[in-house]
């Protein structure tokens, strides 16, 4: 049977033109994740030339069931705007962008066909769909077959004609798949959740820089954090740096960490397991200080206490992590000719280290200021603050990015004592 929808084939590409391959594939993993799959296998096979000739995606999850055939794919045909691309906010359940990964396909295929198995009223129902590139908005099925595999629900996706080759797959596919399913791995780690490429699972500690578990105890109530922390290679793509909470074992929440806009490359992951978080009014405003019904709130002694800690802890575990990142942001400025001339040997020798030093504590203290410049506004900057440090307005630094970015007292006081000892070297020294 064959289903015509609205929307051309052409407009759907329209709408999904930000995708690429790397994400569509995900996609189709993701969707597996939100039909219950504990699995995922892609297999893939490349011919004598190395491009490939085939590639599935199997999961083990509940199927397609046919009698909602019409709500899986019609709405996301009907119009352009019915195409929206959200990803969660406070929950990993139905990850999958509401269906759209089904027409992605067509970033990296000509053909995709599902085959389905799902448990029905009277026994199991198999059934196959079929979509073509050229007619995204057309889509044929058949659910008159017999289940492949008796007894067992789950579906495979299979992608012909491809337009990729096994070395983008292997390098560049692989690696953004295990940046991209990493943390939810994690969170799921109880459950076993694995993604299976032609035999062999994906390594998702391949990403992971650094973790560490501990508790954190409120002695008050007698509540227990248990707690782990996970430090990122690389960027979790849509996801960010968030906490996770738990209870049991199973998400009941999540949110961004207090770190996760700064504009560095700290990515991080905190899970946190409580039986407190049974019966959690997370919707609640601790400005308000809102109490929930039933359970406890964001108002809580406990929660305000939890999340106190967990920002000390994050701030103490990124300040090595800046450290580190300030001297690379000092090497590239070197590269790249950043710093300005000095008239004599003595001269600099004198004067860039204190540059040096004063770049990279307010590298520390908010990286924001060196990201996204340009080499032009990058020498403004540098030479912004040496002229700043060869005057007697060098006081004013404290005044400008006190002004600009928003410093804690610690900061603060950091930075006051820096630009202290840097007036007393400027004072004592001659040129």
């Amino acid at each position: 049977m064959s289903v015509s929808v609205n929307i051309t084939s052409k407009g759907i590409q329209k709408v999904l033109k930000n995708y690429n391959e790397k994400q569509a594939i995900a996609e189709y993993i993701w969707n597996g994740f939100d039909a219950n799959a504990d699995t995922i296998k892609i297999d893939y096979v490349a011919n004598a030339l190395g491009h490939l000739e085939s590639l599935d995606i199997a999961d083990n999850g509940y199927g397609i069931n046919f009698d909602r055939l019409q709500q899986k794919f019609d709405p996301f045909f009907e119009s352009e705007k019915a195409i929206q691309i959200v990803a969660p906010k406070h929950t990993s359940k139905m990850h999958g962008r509401n269906g759209v990964g089904r027409l992605t396909f067509f970033t990296f295929a000509h053909n995709a066909t599902w085959r389905t198995t799902y448990q029905a009223e009277n026994g199991f129902r198999h059934g196959e769909i079929y979509i073509s590139t050229g007619g995204l908005n057309n889509y044929n099925h058949d659910f008159t077959a017999l289940p492949t595999a008796r007894g067992k629900t789950g579906t495979v996706v299979s992608f012909t004609n491809l337009r990729i080759s096994q070395q983008d797959f292997d390098e560049t596919v692989l690696p953004f798949l295990i940046n991209e399913f990493c943390w939810f791995i994690e969170l799921n780690k109880h459950k076993n959740y694995s993604v299976i490429v032609n035999g062999m699972a994906l390594n998702f500690s391949d990403n992971m820089k650094s973790s560490e578990e501990f508790t954190l105890f409120y002695p008050d109530t007698s509540v227990h954090f248990k707690i782990k922390y996970v430090h990122w290679k690389d960027n979790l793509h849509r996801e960010l740096s968030k906490y996770y909470f738990l209870a049991g074992g199973e998400e009941v929440y999540k949110d961004y960490t207090t770190l996760n806009k700064k504009s560095d490359d700290y990515f991080h992951s905190i899970y946190i397991d409580s039986d407190f978080f049974h019966d959690f009014d997370f919707k609640s405003f601790e400005s308000e200080g809102q109490v929930a019904i039933f359970g406890a709130a964001k108002s809580s002694a406990e929660y305000r206490f939890l999340i106190k800690e967990l920002t000390e802890y994050l701030k103490s575990k990124r300040k090595p992590f800046l450290k580190e990142y300030a001297n690379r942001l000092i090497e590239t400025y070197v590269q790249e000719d950043i710093f300005p001339g000095y008239a004599t040997e003595r001269e600099a020798a004198i004067r860039k280290p204190e540059l040096v030093k004063l770049i990279k504590a307010l590298y520390e203290v908010e990286p924001k200021l060196f990201g996204s410049l340009n080499t032009g506004q990058k020498k403004t900057l540098v030479r912004l603050l040496d002229l700043l440090l060869r005057s007697d307005q060098r006081d004013q630094i404290f005044d400008l990015f006190n002004g600009m970015i928003e410093l804690e007292v610690d900061e603060k006081a950091e930075l006051a004592l820096l630009l202290n000892n840097l007036s007393s070297i400027n004072q004592n020294t001659k040129i």
